[in-house]
């Protein structure tokens, strides 16, 4: 899905920061915001959260350029962070930074494996991705959705790296050339209880229930500092 031409802007008054000027902005169907960047002051803003929620679940997601107007400019823009409701999943704050289309920056980017490897099809054994995105750095305009690397080649004892990604010059790549980005594991095969270990087990009772800790997520809230630039 295309992201909005344009993801219009409504200015923000210093005073209208804090939790209970957070949720009247919200109730009334917008969400704050802050844009920087580009060597230009930081503005509180508030913006629709149907636009920013079609940009995210574009092709291109967090990584779309799109159009902002702020007052009475217009600058090409990024979504660098946002927070969610943990409960609802509603989006509760977002930062935008301005973008220099003749400036290179870093993102993030998918690696999406295309075909069937040889060591599955041929030697029965199963395809592990152990790397899922990579990061790069490129001119805005050469930012692609995801990498598709080729697999069908692949088999038992060959590791696919980051160095084994297309890039056609364009792209410079961050992360580790050498980091294993996918091979070929053999099935494990799983073990059959005996009567013997069965018997021990269940003299043994019931397994201690395991405790997950669960950390509270809180939202931060509009007027915090954007994030250190890379």
């Amino acid at each position: 899905m295309s992201a909005p031409e344009v993801v219009e802007t409504q200015p923000r008054p210093d005073t209208s920061r804090g939790k209970n000027e957070a949720r009247r902005l919200r109730a009334s169907g917008r969400i704050p915001a802050v844009v920087y960047g580009a060597k230009k002051d930081t503005v509180a803003v508030s913006v629709d959260p149907k636009q920013i929620s079609r940009i995210l679940h574009s092709d291109t997601g967090h990584n779309t350029i799109f159009d902002i107007q702020v007052g009475a400019e217009k600058a090409k823009a990024m979504i660098v962070e946002w927070q969610l409701d943990p409960m609802k999943g509603k989006l509760l704050h977002i930062d935008l930074k301005r973008i220099a289309m003749d400036q290179k920056i870093r993102v993030s980017v998918p690696i999406h494996l295309v075909g069937e490897a040889a060591g599955v099809k041929t030697q029965g054994g199963i395809l592990d991705q152990i790397l899922r995105e990579v990061e790069i750095e490129c001119l805005p305009g050469d930012i692609p959705s995801h990498i598709d690397v080729d697999v069908t080649e692949l088999v038992f004892g060959i590791v696919l790296r980051v160095a084994d990604l297309p890039h056609g010059g364009k792209l410079k790549f961050i992360t580790d050339e050498t980091q294993a980005v996918a091979h070929i594991s053999a099935v494990k095969e799983e073990a059959v209880a005996t009567p013997d270990a069965a018997a021990d087990a269940a003299a043994a009772g019931p397994a201690e229930p395991e405790v997950i800790k669960k950390g509270k997520l809180d939202a931060e809230e509009e007027g915090a500092e954007p994030p250190a630039k890379k």
